[in-house]
């Protein structure tokens, strides 16, 4: 596998990680809506990724996966509601939780399209 596979690889087993952990912190958003000093959670995951994108721009060579050791979902609490405000909105975390379903199965879609042209090569195209 080149380099650029084995990054792309990483790449998709993180954001499938941060799509799951993505589902827990909605779910537990929604279930703790009611709740008196409830700080709703959210995932850190697409800010890491900005920063090796930037890194890599100023770098200029190819990311690596090396690269991505450090890059990986956590939850942090959201910013403190403001007073009167709802913490949760549930209408916004149904709209968070159908967006991320639907990241989630591209994602897998796009794995396993790639297992599968690796399955064919593997067995010289026969079935």
């Amino acid at each position: 596998m080149s380099g650029t596979d084995q990054v792309t690889m990483a790449l998709v087993v993180k954001a499938l990680d941060a799509a799951t952990l993505r589902h827990q912190a909605i779910a537990g958003n929604i279930a703790n809506a009611n709740s008196v000093d409830y700080q709703p959670l959210k995932v850190n995951f697409e800010e890491q990724l900005g920063f090796a994108r930037q890194a890599l721009a100023r770098g200029g060579s190819g990311l690596t996966a090396g690269d991505l050791a450090s890059v990986r979902p956590f939850l942090e609490q959201e910013p403190a509601p403001v007073a009167g405000k709802a913490a949760v909105m549930i209408d916004m975390e149904m709209v968070k939780l159908s967006q991320n379903t639907l990241q989630y199965q591209a994602l897998l879609k796009g794995l396993g399209h790639r297992t599968s042209i690796l399955g064919t090569a593997i067995n010289e195209g026969r079935k």
